[in-house]
């Protein structure tokens, strides 16, 4: 077997779950290099790793390069894929700088694989709650099409990086240390310091506000699963609106995705493709996945599947997974492997 050139982009907790997935997966690797602002040494997992400073670095003989995106270093890839992609590498990028090119391949490979045989260099890994949903999805929408999806996410806080994760354990510290003597009807949960990346406090919280607001009161993070599902699956008339929440979990993400079809359906037939959707975990009534659960694990895990008693061909299902894993390195490795089939 052909073994391969592997460059990392990012020591961020996305780039960490990177080298995890390549040796999980056992990826042909023949050499890998780490990347990132600035050199050092890394252990994951007992595996050392040095990190070469991306700026002072040679590209030469990486054949695969992915970048781990915003929790690494921040816009890499508008400054450095181009240079890996001129010494013959192809890059896989985490990040959103160029998910909406209409040159680059948006990939799920659940969904469309066949899209990375048109890439120029340059693939792009979906936002993590679009890839789940999308997963979730895209059976159903092969066989029945979706006329509408309205999306709500409870999201991690991995999903905003170390940093975030570091804010949720710290402001938990705060709270408990500070409350520790009194019963639970006088805790004051309310911690006043500084809060990291988010813009309230998370321990005990939620927060609806993920990404920047645009004009129309939608984030960014909501708009991405708008236009990132239209541009996976290829159709841009399908309906979708979304409210994306940041909530008090380590890691990963869950959603309460409603949708319509646009041929006549039921509930058996729903939940038929579900459980035969490859990268999809059905649980079956009463059981249903909690983030707690899947961390670590790479499937994508649906439940509380019911249909609309008010409206026909609508459903709501739960869709829950580790958003570090098929969320974003597991998403990318899965498209490396597509590519080295090929």
């Amino acid at each position: 077997m052909k073994k391969y050139n592997v460059a990392i982009v990012g020591v961020g907790v996305v780039g960490i779950e990177l080298l995890r997935c390549l040796r999980d997966r056992n990826f042909p690797l023949n050499e890998i290099r780490v990347f990132a602002r600035s050199r050092r040494d890394i252990v994951v997992d007992g595996n050392a790793y040095h990190v070469e400073a991306i700026g002072e670095a040679s590209f030469d003989n990486i054949e695969i390069a992915l970048f781990a995106g915003t929790e690494g270093e921040k816009g890499a890839s508008k400054m450095y894929a181009q240079k890996f992609i001129e010494k013959g590498a192809t890059v896989i990028d985490n990040g959103g700088d160029f998910r909406l090119d209409k040159d680059v391949p948006l990939i799920v490979p659940e969904a469309n694989r066949e899209a990375i045989a048109s890439h120029k260099g340059l693939i792009a890994n979906p936002n993590c709650t679009t890839i789940q949903a999308i997963v979730a999805l895209a059976k159903i929408h092969r066989r029945c099409g979706l006329e509408k999806v309205t999306l709500v996410s409870f999201q991690a806080t991995s999903g905003a990086g170390r940093e975030a994760v570091d804010s949720l354990w710290q402001e938990t510290i705060q709270v408990v240390e500070r409350n520790k003597d009194l019963d639970c009807f006088s805790v004051d949960k309310k911690y006043n310091a500084r809060r990291g990346p988010f813009p309230d406090q998370i321990a005990f919280n939620v927060i609806p506000h993920i990404g920047s607001f645009g004009d129309d009161d939608y984030t960014s993070e909501e708009l991405k699963v708008v236009k990132e599902t239209h541009k996976i699956l290829s159709d841009d008339s399908i309906k979708i609106s979304a409210t994306c929440v940041r909530v008090p979990v380590f890691t990963s993400h869950s959603e309460a995705i409603y949708f319509t079809t646009r041929e006549e359906t039921n509930l058996d037939e729903i939940i038929q493709l579900l459980a035969s959707s490859p990268g999809v975990k059905l649980f079956k009534h009463p059981s249903y996945p909690l983030p707690l659960n899947v961390e670590g694990t790479d499937e994508v895990y649906v439940g509380r599947v019911r249909r609309d008693p008010f409206q026909a061909n609508s459903f709501w299902i739960w869709v829950v997974a580790d958003n570090l894993r098929k969320g974003a390195a597991l998403n990318a490795i899965q498209i490396a492997e597509e590519l080295i089939k090929k």
